[in-house]
């Protein structure tokens, strides 16, 4: 009865463990400035996998294998994982992958003066370590951050090894997610996703708002053409009215001088 109860107590404490919140990232001035590029890279992919309520993008909190060991904590810039509860996640403030089940598959490291090394040195083995099927790495300097402007690892075996990139100009390189089915692109410094089904690039919030105005305003042009061409139509309805009640009328002269 003892050991049951036991089983209990240690069953209630564990729930108790996972629902509380992992304490939040600290943030220095280098994480405060790379923060926005951080959270458009994460809004871009939550506006793409939006249809889905079994799609994680993430990134705000911790990522580790557990909670025991602290020394292994990791922050990682953007993290998406498919087959898991968004919310849970989210309720947690930070992604403990004994308790979800399963690791991220696909983590994405942006570039900084104080982290740069770190990304493709240490992070990178541990997140092989814990099963991250794909990291990827972009430097907007180009390189001076990181290894390279742009790089992605598969996990084979265990071990990472490089996804072919294809470098079109001096300025462009990408290479193609089997994770996400996108293509990360690094352009001129910008990391942008490309949807070869659609055959466009995913659009940021901004780009959103713009293409929602331009449309308004072709709406908007649409519409007063739309009114113009019925005006028009009114004119030529009331002219050939016009037209009609003249000639009804010239005639009418005519019969009335026997002349028709």
């Amino acid at each position: 009865m003892a050991t049951s109860l036991m089983s209990q107590s240690m069953v209630i404490d564990k729930k108790v463990q996972r629902s509380s919140p992992l304490p939040r990232p600290p943030l220095g001035p280098e994480s405060m400035q790379q923060e926005p590029t951080n959270t458009e890279t994460r809004s871009i992919l939550r506006t793409h996998f939006e249809g889905r309520s079994d799609v994680l993008v993430g990134g705000e909190g911790y990522l580790c294998f557990d909670t025991a060991i602290r020394d292994d904590w990791l922050i990682p810039d953007c993290i998406v994982a498919f087959g898991v509860d968004p919310e849970t996640v989210r309720e947690r403030m930070g992604y403990v992958i004994n308790e979800v089940g399963k690791p991220p598959d696909f983590v994405l490291e942006i570039a900084s003066r104080s982290t740069g090394r770190a990304d493709y040195g240490r992070k990178r083995i541990l997140y092989a370590k814990y099963g991250v099927a794909e990291f990827w790495r972009s430097d907007y300097t180009g390189g001076m951050y990181h290894d390279k402007p742009l790089a992605g690892d598969m996990l084979v075996d265990g071990e990472y090894i490089p996804i072919e990139l294809e470098y079109i100009s001096d300025g462009m390189i990408r290479g193609y997610s089997n994770v996400l089915e996108l293509y990360l692109c690094w352009e001129y410094g910008r990391l942008r996703f490309y949807d070869p089904k659609r055959g466009e690039y995913l659009r940021s919030l901004g780009e959103q708002a713009i293409r929602a105005d331009v449309e308004a305003v072709r709406a908007d042009a649409e519409a007063v053409r739309a009114d113009a061409e019925a005006i028009r139509a009114d004119a030529e309805a009331v002219r050939a009215d016009a037209e009609a009640a003249e000639v009804r009328r010239l005639r009418r002269i005519l019969r009335e001088r026997g002349l028709e």
